[in-house]
């Protein structure tokens, strides 16, 4: 919980002594976000890849004070980006306390608040609430409804005497509840159309209808709404005449190129395991190429956190190997990759097709990502000393159970080893681990251009030997 911190107004009269002036949410956020552009303070950190393309968009939004819906295909960051929305708001906000709607001690909207001004006035105790508190987010599900989003009669209230007629009775919902915040529809296809129609008031007019009540709330909020492009999914789609009441249609997308990819997955992973850069650029490859494949489904998309997830199972199957061998710091190695192919394959969806072919169409993604890392990262240097190795017969051997030092002590000193880790990235005083990746990267890479053969033990040991071997 964030404290309230001391020395802000106590009263409604401290309040207004203060100077303290009302604004909308909306121009909240935009004097906020003008504050940040004039100053060059980051305005959505976190948020990798969308600096030229997606942001700017948004703050156009934000600026005309236009409600706004996302659309992309899943895992392209659009939750992220939408709470992200909410550093924009002023730290801390004053409201009337009880209140279950965030009043605004200067702009009360219900009977009951604004009553309780008029009596008391300047004495009106006043409270604060932290920004991370005015937020308010619901994944649209088909048994979403009107009363969850807006609310209901609560019958309890009713049998305690009040009177249908008394606003009171209301139970509210998520979307009042959120007043003079950022509310959040998450998959907004998913939610009945009849539902949807219940938010038609809350977009165009800002108050709420429930059941016969003649009750008008002026809410004040930013509706933010996620979705899949309406001609991408068969779950249902946004009624034409919710959809025109959005000032901004913005479309997300992946990362369009590969550094971009590489940055969020050294952002976003978190890592058991100490993970190379080049195995990170394999593996950001190989997410590329898994999107980019004809035997994938375009529409559902290939999510970012699949590229995460392949970190994070290549750092675990290091710390594994480090556990087994008594390892003290575990490095990834390019072998460790191998792993992904079979755990992640669930969170990619296959044209109807390639079905049973799922784990041989992403070894075959991943060698040619290694394939195209090691020419990238690796191509014009002499690399004769590797081949060398494996003259006349001689093999070396490495695996998810062969420790670095025994890959080191196969290997010895190697012509052109330290150009290749500088190319790397582990040319500064490379660990013992860091130098086994590198070896093993590079006697992959040696086969698989052709110049080195492969062959698998039944144990998971992996041996590199000549081509004549």
């Amino acid at each position: 919980m964030t404290l309230e911190p001391v020395g802000l107004p106590k009263t409604l009269g401290e309040l207004r002594a203060a100077g303290h002036r009302y604004r909308t949410v909306k121009e909240e956020l935009r004097e906020n976000l003008l504050a940040r552009l004039r100053t060059g303070q980051p305005r959505f950190p976190g948020i990798v890849g969308y600096d030229a393309t997606v942001l700017p968009e948004v703050e156009r939004a934000i600026l005309a004070g236009h409600d706004m819906v996302l659309l992309g295909e899943r895992g392209q960051g659009k939750t992220r980006l939408i709470r992200s929305l909410v550093d924009l708001l002023d730290e801390w906000t004053p409201v009337i306390p009880g209140s279950e709607l965030n009043e605004h001690p200067l702009q009360p909207i219900t009977p009951s608040a604004r009553r309780a001004v008029e009596e008391v006035g300047d004495e009106l105790p006043i409270g604060w609430l932290h920004r991370s508190a005015r937020y308010g987010e619901k994944l649209a599900t088909p048994d979403t409804s009107v009363g969850d989003l807006v609310g209901d009669v609560d019958p309890i209230k009713v049998a305690q005497g009040r009177t249908l007629g008394d606003p009171d009775t209301i139970h509210f919902g998520l979307v009042p509840r959120t007043n003079r915040g950022i509310f959040a529809v998450n998959e907004l296809p998913d939610l009945a159309e009849r539902i949807q129609v219940s938010l038609l008031n809350v977009l165009e007019e800002r108050d709420i209808q429930i059941r016969g009540y003649q009750l008008r709330l002026p809410l004040d909020l930013l509706l933010v709404a996620s979705a899949n492009p309406e001609d991408y999914t068969n779950r249902g789609r946004i009624i034409t005449p919710l959809k025109d009441r959005f000032g901004a249609e913005i479309r997300t997308h992946y990362p369009l190129d590969l550094e971009l990819e590489i940055a969020l997955v050294q952002q976003e992973a978190q890592l058991v395991a100490r993970v190379p850069e080049h195995v990170v650029e394999v593996l950001a490859r190989f997410a590329r190429a898994v999107r980019e494949s004809p035997a994938v489904d375009s529409r559902s998309g290939v999510s970012a956190r699949f590229a995460i997830a392949a970190a994070e199972t290549v750092a675990a199957s290091a710390l594994r190997r480090g556990g087994l061998l008594d390892e003290a710091d575990p490095v990834a190695r390019i072998g460790d990759t191998v792993s992904v192919t079979s755990t992640l394959r669930g969170k990619v969806e296959f044209e109807s097709g390639e079905e049973g072919r799922e784990v041989e169409i992403l070894s075959h993604l991943l060698r040619q990502a290694t394939a195209e890392t090691f020419r990238a990262r690796l191509a014009g240097l002499d690399l004769s000393g590797f081949i060398n190795l494996v003259a006349e017969g001689e093999i070396v051997e490495t695996g998810e159970l062969v420790g670095a030092d025994e890959v080191l002590r196969q290997v010895g000193t190697v012509p052109g080893l330290a150009k290749v880790l500088e190319r790397l990235g582990l040319g500064d005083a490379p660990s013992r681990g860091e130098a086994a990746a590198g070896i093993e990267f590079t006697l992959e890479g040696l086969h698989l251009t052709r110049r080195m053969s492969k062959a698998q033990t039944d144990e998971g040991r992996t041996l590199y030997g000549s081509r004549e071997a």
